[in-house]
Order: structure tokens, then C-alpha cells, then sequence
């Protein structure tokens, strides 16, 4: 069957709409500004998949697709540094995990834009796109990704263990049921649907949408922490630098 684009721009609607929500209200700016680039991220690679999807723009070549994985390799470093903001105690361990993974986003990025082969093909099926990437580059992009994806999850839960204030327990708890959220359904569908092979980048930011509900709770709750202050231990002040997301 022939690509849809309308899940694609439907989804990018909302992520917009919500990020643009997010940074016209109240909250620490470090945390929503982080937040709002995560939701922009996701809203930029659906509006390129349905470009390339479509030929909207009339460009052929990898280009796009290539601008795909551009766009959304940002995205685990920000969720890094929302982690680390959001983090309980102040610790530099988690900000320079953060911002070295920014570094080596920034390396992979430039090699996916000088590289034209690092996608060779791009197959649009319904709602999702399909790569084939037979090069060295693609790997470390995956790996890259997925432990940064992980990193994620395992910062956010382990911060929801060791935090004593409720409200900074549901703020981690956004991000960690978010990222699971996403994560593990991506994999599923990937590994049951022999159609969806080569496509987990497609499908995970797909399923991202699911991520983008538990941040507009995110800082909905931030919202209300700064309107109505909890009596329970005080959110740690952000002091450093707001890095590459903020």
C-alpha cells in the first residue's frame, strides 16, 4: 500500500502544538526548554518522513532521509540532559555524560551529512519508512542510540528510586514510563512483524508520540510545582550551563 503522511502530520501537530504550550508557560526554563526541544525533535522527523514520503518537495536522492536520522540523533542527549536536570542530587556525572554525548552526536551528524550512501534506500510503506543501511556508520548511529535510549530509562528510574520529594518522583516518572513507553513497543513490532525489518527508526518515532503525552504531563506537573510549591524536599536548583538543548 501506497505511504499516508497524515498520521505523520498529525503527530507533528500535536508535538508542536505541545511544545510551543510548553515554553508560553510557567516552569523552570532549563527543564521545559529541554522537554520542548524533545517534543520539536520528534515534530521534525515526522514532517521529513512525510516530505521524502510523499515527494512533496520533488527531491530525489538521500538527502532527506538522511536529514531524518540527522534530526532525530539529537534526541538522546536531550533526554540525557532533561535526566540530569531532573535528577535529585547535583551530580557533574550526569551532565557529562550528557553533554559527551552531544559531542559525539555532533561527530555523527557531520559523517551522515558527507556520507550520501549512509541511507541507500528508503521504501515508504503506509505509515512507516523502511532504510537499508549496509555501512559502518549506521552501526555506530545504533548503537549510539540505543545506549543513550537506555542510559535514558535507566537515569530516570534509578532518580524515581532514590528521590524523597513526590513531585520530582512524578516528573522522572514522566520520563521513565515515556521512554519505556516508546522504547519497548518499538521493539516488539519490529521483531513480530517481518515488514516492519529496517524500520525501527520510522517506528520508534512513531510510537514517540506515546513520549510526547507523558512530557506534556511532565510539564503540566512542572507547571503546578512552581504555581502550588510542594511542602516535601525542594527541587535541586539548576545552576550549570543549559547546554545544547536550552
Amino acid at each position: 500500500m501506497d505511504y499516508n503522511p497524515y498520521l505523520s502530520v498529525a503527530t507533528a501537530a500535536l508535538e508542536i502544538g505541545a511544545g510551543a504550550w510548553a515554553l508560553r508557560g510557567p516552569g523552570r526554563r532549563p527543564i521545559v526548554r529541554a522537554a520542548a526541544t524533545i517534543l520539536f525533535l520528534l515534530a521534525g522527523y515526522q514532517i521529513i518522513e512525510a516530505v521524502f514520503c510523499t515527494n512533496l518537495l520533488l527531491i530525489t536522492g538521500s538527502f532527506l532521509p538522511r536529514l531524518a536520522f540527522i534530526v532525530v540523533a539529537w534526541l538522546p542527549p536531550t533526554g540525557l540532559l532533561l535526566a540530569a536536570r531532573l535528577y535529585p542530587t547535583k551530580t557533574r556525572i550526569l551532565y557529562w555524560y550528557a553533554y559527551g554525548m552531544y559531542l559525539f552526536c555532533a561527530a555523527l551528524v557531520l559523517g551522515i551529512a558527507t556520507d550520501p550512501h549512509f541511507v541507500t534506500t528508503s521504501v515508504c510503506m503506509i505509515v512507516f519508512a523502511r532504510y537499508t543501511n549496509p555501512t559502518a556508520l549506521y552501526q555506530t548511529y545504533g548503537l549510539f542510540y540505543q545506549t543513550g535510549l537506555m542510559g535514558l530509562l535507566a537515569i530516570s528510574a534509578w532518580g524515581v528510586t532514590i528521590s524523597d520529594d513526590r513531585r520530582q518522583r512524578l516528573l522522572l516518572g514522566q520520563l521513565m514510563l515515556g521512554s519505556i513507553a516508546f522504547i519497548f513497543p518499538s521493539l516488539v513490532t519490529v521483531a513480530a512483524i517481518p515488514v516492519a525489518e529496517n524500520a525501527l527508526p520510522s517506528i520508534m518515532c512513531h510510537f514517540a508520540l506515546l513520549l510526547a503525552l507523558f512530557l506534556i504531563r511532565l510539564v503540566a506537573i512542572e507547571r503546578q510545582s512552581v504555581l502550588e510549591p510542594s511542602t516535601d524536599a525542594p527541587f535541586p536548583v539548576e545552576t550549570m550551563s543549559t547546554g545544547a538543548a536550552g
